[in-house]
């Protein structure tokens, strides 16, 4: 009996049917929008009863902060409904959608984050600097400190929830849902990585290629890492670094402007620092023995998966579980967490 790599997930507790993953993804949809209609009519509400000010559709505002905070929660409210997916429609565990140890791993998503910061700093300095950016307008204005550290403060609290709503649908559900029919870990990857491409607008064809290579290097790495922390730490950065720039620049969190609008040069910056930071995540995880799948359930209903389900691709070597007889394998010693062994242009998206 093989392991299960982390887009067959599904299969880990043998109560598999080829129904669940439409149920669950029906859930999915219908849950996320149920609960984005809920904050939506609570914040109408709440506008008349305060009086506030109406936009061009004629909605209540709370102004460029406020409303930056309602968008990203409502986008957040995606997590509980995707954990509850996986628990009553499928038949498993929820923590099954986090990674193949059944939960996040913290501190490789620690380690993940730390890898991210200095990569997206550098990326956005540089596209920045390049000739032809749009970062070389000059007409920016200072927002004022008071409304710099409110906008900051709601970044910073609302950021992470959201782009890990984001890996969770993308990275998580829909290469799950895909992978409980498919074994081959290609099929799982590319249709979410179009169609989260296509969540974000359609903007210039560099935006696109951007979100669509940031898409599928995420899903990559879910695979390959068996779990969702490295692109929760390069989105999660990624967000919180762009955004928490624009809430420094009069008008800026009022902007519709996502990565999908990206031009050429920060697509050419862009895309790089992705391809760079998989390799690395990839190189990591191998030297930290970091386990990709996870035990499958004998039984009818489970399925066999090749321990090693990628082809090799130059800079970026398949790993998986240890060979009978060392560290991790059946009989051997279990394989340390992360960290546990001695010695141990950017827009939303």
């Amino acid at each position: 009996m093989g392991d299960l790599p982390y887009h067959r997930m599904a299969l880990s507790t043998g109560r598999h049917r080829w129904w669940r993953p439409w149920v669950g993804s029906g859930a999915v949809l219908l849950g996320m929008v149920g609960l984005m209609i809920v904050l939506v009519v609570a914040s109408e509400a709440a506008g008349i009863a305060l009086d506030r000010p109406t936009d061009a559709d004629g909605m209540r505002t709370w102004g460029g902060t406020g409303d930056t905070a309602l968008s990203l929660v409502s986008i957040a409210v995606a997590i509980p409904v995707v954990l509850l997916a996986a628990r009553w429609a499928q038949g498993r565990p929820a923590g099954t959608v986090s990674s193949v140890a059944g939960r996040l791993r913290w501190r490789w998503l620690g380690l993940c984050l730390a890898l991210a910061f200095p990569l997206v700093v550098v990326s956005l300095g540089v596209s920045v600097l390049l000739p032809g950016s749009s970062g070389e307008d000059g007409g920016a204005q200072w927002v004022g400190l008071p409304a710099f550290l409110l906008g900051l403060a709601v970044v910073c609290l609302c950021v992470p929830f959201q782009a890990a709503a984001e890996e969770y649908v993308f990275r998580g559900w829909l290469v799950q849902a895909v992978g409980a029919w498919c074994r081959s870990p290609w099929i799982a990857v590319a249709p979410q990585a179009l169609l989260f491409a296509a969540a974000h607008g359609w903007g210039t064809p560099w935006g696109f290629a951007d979100l669509v290579v940031f898409g599928g290097t995420l899903g990559v790495l879910a695979v390959r890492t068996g779990g969702l922390e490295a692109g929760i730490a390069l989105h999660l950065v990624n967000n919180l670094v762009g955004m928490g720039i624009a809430a420094a620049v009069a008008g800026a969190l009022e902007s519709d402007e996502t990565a999908a609008d990206m031009d050429w040069v920060g697509a050419a910056v862009d895309i790089p620092m992705v391809l760079l930071y998989a390799a690395v995540v990839l190189w990591w995880a191998r030297r930290r023995r970091l386990r990709a799948t996870s035990p499958a359930v004998p039984g009818p209903a489970a399925h066999t998966v090749p321990a090693y389900p990628w082809p090799a691709v130059p800079g970026f070597p398949a790993y998986g579980p240890p060979a009978p007889g060392t560290a991790g394998a059946g009989g051997g010693a279990p394989l340390p967490e992360p960290g546990t062994e001695p010695g141990s242009g950017n827009t939303p998206r």
